[in-house]
């Protein structure tokens, strides 16, 4: 029996962990040294391209939930990054270089693990765990694409979502234009002097440094333009095109608005909505005090602010099924960021999700499905979900899950929630993992 993973970025070291602590012999390859991403320099594995932040540590955030589930599910890199520790107050930040010799450290002399470098450029027999990150090189991702039928997507724009319940619904109000589709947009109105404020702080507010891969990236994929450069092409080009008031009226109002900004829902139960037509490259600071000029947003919670870089992922929710397997040969998994999940961690929780539920399908065991209460399980949803039309890679947030039910009021309010959100998810991971007999 073959057990290949392909990939020793983030996803792919805890799915050979995950798949090597079972008990079974697992081939690891990676190109590095002997080819490099633009990317990548660090000839180590889990190499940490940007920040080397992992993010907060409390359990009450997204993030630091995230972790916590990770540990509990037995991941190798929690533990890693926390023996590297930076200080970096409530943050998990580690020492990039310490972090990746010590996890590649731990895979090389795992008996169970045979590391192989060099470029993969066709998909193995047997068991396969795909986990190339964004970058995946053009040798692999053409038998990739062959495979599925799809190319990659090239996501190189992406608009900013928020939360359902931090809109504000005494400014939106819910249609669609000329009536057709029902009640599926979210509509922010805006009067003349609200919109013309608006659109004098969008086309003066600061954008992000584009690195030169994406700047070539950007040119060749124009049609996925940025709304601050199509604002800045005349005050009336947004108005006339993602912000057009046509066959709408307020009802506030009962008039038909000078310019409307409309949101869309991200997930199926309305807990995220993301900004139509909003794909933007400004940074994020400017992105949350231009926003929330919007009326309706002004007290908006940004879950993902828009995005502009080289992201190759796959239509994961026409592909996959929800234990990462490829639905039209399960044999195949993947795993990290090219699955459309967006985050160091978000990447290696989901190599541990696709490494343990191939060890169950070897032992002949049913999957492992987190339930959606939990972060890992919520992220699998969003990303395998058929109803997901347009993905757009997700990071851990708290819109992710399912709301609750009580109202938390008062200055901690929101405090409260998060680790109300946090106590529900690690009882529904405990009883899943439990029911299972995973570990």
């Amino acid at each position: 029996m073959s057990i290949t993973v392909i990939g020793a970025g983030m996803a792919g070291c805890e799915a050979a962990w995950a798949v090597a602590e079972a008990g079974f012999a697992v081939t690891l390859c990676e190109m590095k040294p002997e080819k490099y991403s633009p990317a990548h320099h660090n000839p180590g594995f889990a190499e940490l391209v940007c920040s080397n932040s992992l993010k907060a540590s409390r359990i009450d955030s997204a993030a630091g939930l995230l972790k916590e589930e990770m540990r509990r599910l037995g991941s190798l890199l929690v533990p890693c990054a926390e023996a590297c520790a930076v200080e970096a107050g409530g943050a998990l930040a580690v020492d990039r270089e310490q972090f990746s010799a010590l996890v590649t450290q731990k895979l090389c002399s795992h008996p169970n693990i045979t590391v192989q470098p060099g470029e993969v450029s066709a998909i193995p027999a047997g068991e396969v765990i795909i986990a190339t990150g964004p970058l995946t090189s053009d040798a692999l991702a053409e038998p990739i694409a062959a495979l599925t039928g799809k190319p990659l997507y090239f996501f190189d724009a992406a608009a900013p979502i928020v939360t359902g319940e931090s809109i504000d619904m005494d400014r939106a109000f819910f249609a669609s234009r000329y009536g057709k589709g029902g009640e599926d947009y979210l509509n922010c109105p805006m009067e003349r002097d609200e919109y013309l404020a608006f659109y004098d702080a969008l086309i003066h507010a600061e954008t992000a440094p584009l690195h030169g891969f994406e700047q070539e990236a950007l040119r060749v994929y124009e049609g996925c333009m940025p709304v601050e450069v199509l604002a800045r092409r005349g005050e009336d080009a947004i108005r006339y095109g993602m912000m057009k008031p046509v066959g709408l009226t307020d009802p506030h109002t009962g008039k038909r608005p000078y310019a409307v900004v409309q949101l869309r829902r991200e997930n199926r139960e309305g807990t995220m909505w993301n900004l139509v037509g909003f794909q933007t490259n400004l940074k994020w600071g400017e992105q949350k005090r231009v926003f929330t000029m919007i009326p309706g947003l002004t007290n908006a919670e940004f879950v993902r602010y828009g995005v502009m870089h080289r992201n190759s992922f796959l239509d994961s929710p026409r592909l996959l099924n929800p234990d990462y397997s490829l639905r039209t040969e399960p044999r195949i998994r993947f795993a990290g960021q090219m699955t459309g999940v967006e985050g160091y961690m978000e990447s290696a929780g989901s190599g541990i999700l696709a490494g343990l539920n191939l060890v169950r399908r070897l032992r002949g065991q049913k999957p492992l499905i987190l339930p959606r209460e939990t972060m890992l399980g919520a992220l699998t949803a969003y990303i395998t979900d058929p109803y997901t039309e347009n993905l757009q890679p997700m990071g851990a947030n708290m819109g992710l899950l399912p709301m609750l039910t009580e109202k938390f009021r008062g200055r901690d309010g929101k405090q409260r929630k998060y680790q109300a959100y946090a106590d529900r998810a690690l009882a529904a991971l405990d009883a899943a993992i439990a029911e299972t007999e995973t570990i």
